[in-house]
């Protein structure tokens, strides 16, 4: 069509590799051609689309400016249904393969991640899958920017224009040192919680989730000890720091330091979190999206985390 841009696919795939490494040396190395193709197959294609991509900043390598975030995520969406197109032509339409890159909410990934990977492996072996473990904030910065195609994480801070499939629900649940007062009930109120010390799990969206909880049952947190890792929150607990809010549940009550903790559910109606696979409304959802999307629901199900249960997840108090 006359007016339109002469863009190549070298030029674009050039350009994506140059964005993900946010270096046109590194790019080069990862494409296995010499740095002087990739820094000129990009710059021809800033003059074709008419606006810089990138700032060059000699010193700490490549910034995307505003279009050129905008134009990797679209161009990104459009490679994917590329390679589709030309799977479809092979007649190789119903196969699963090529490459993707999945964001994981931390906390899941040591309930999830194994077992999803196996899974994806066994169906899909001509599919490689890179995971990307990150905070809840960090998960929609990564499906926004093009940076992850789909995501495992709980319904937290994704946003508008993410859309979303849950696949299991994960209700909170009291961790208490194992000698505590409330250690010998089969159900926790959380005011009866309301003067105790508490070890958070810091992390985005998840801190503000606890503190709402034990809020709305009239229990300000007493905040003594952060972390941001839950086994770290869970090895506080066991020595007597507090008591801790947490989701998901390991199967076994030790912990890494060799303390135990006593779990119990919450005797007040609180609010399960929603474990979800997300994705960009605005990008069309490939093959290999569905499948981890797909994989994940069989997961969840044969894992029990849709009940919030790992195994012998809840335990009841010690006769």
């Amino acid at each position: 069509m006359s007016g339109q841009p002469d863009v190549t696919l070298t030029q674009l795939r050039y350009f994506v590799e140059a964005a993900s490494a946010l270096s046109m040396t590194k790019a080069a190395e990862e494409l296995r051609v010499a740095q002087s193709a990739v820094s000129a197959a990009v710059a021809q294609l800033e003059r074709q689309v008419g606006t810089p991509l990138f700032i060059r900043q000699h010193a700490r390598g490549l910034v995307l400016t505003a279009a050129g975030e905008e134009f990797l995520r679209d161009v990104r969406g459009l490679l994917a249904h590329l390679g589709e197109v030309l799977d479809a032509a092979r007649g190789r339409g119903d196969d699963v393969r090529g490459r993707i890159r999945l964001a994981c909410m931390v906390t899941l990934v040591p309930f999830v991640m194994p077992e999803l990977l196996a899974e994806l492996s066994a169906a899909h072996p001509g599919l490689e899958v890179e995971v990307l473990e990150l905070e809840a904030g960090a998960v929609s910065a990564a499906l926004r920017s093009g940076t992850v195609e789909v995501a495992v994480t709980y319904d937290l801070g994704l946003g508008q224009g993410v859309a979303r499939e849950a696949i299991a629900e994960a209700p909170p649940y009291v961790v208490l040192p194992p000698d505590h007062r409330l250690a010998e009930l089969s159900q926790v109120r959380l005011r009866d919680l309301a003067d105790e010390p508490m070890v958070l799990l810091d992390l985005p969206h998840s801190r503000e989730y606890f503190r709402e909880l034990l809020s709305a049952a009239g229990a300000t947190p007493r905040i003594a000890y952060r972390s941001h890792s839950v086994e770290a929150v869970r090895g506080m607990v066991a020595r007597g720091l507090g008591f801790s809010l947490l989701n998901q549940q390991p199967v076994f009550d030790g912990t890494y330091g060799g303390g135990r903790v006593e779990s119990r559910p919450i005797a007040d109606d609180a609010p399960s979190l929603s474990v979800v696979v997300a994705w960009m409304e605005s990008v069309r959802r490939t093959a290999r999206a569905r499948a981890v999307t797909d994989s994940a629901r069989v997961v969840v199900e044969r894992l029990g985390v849709a009940t919030g249960r790992l195994g012998e997840n809840v335990r009841t108090p010690r006769s």
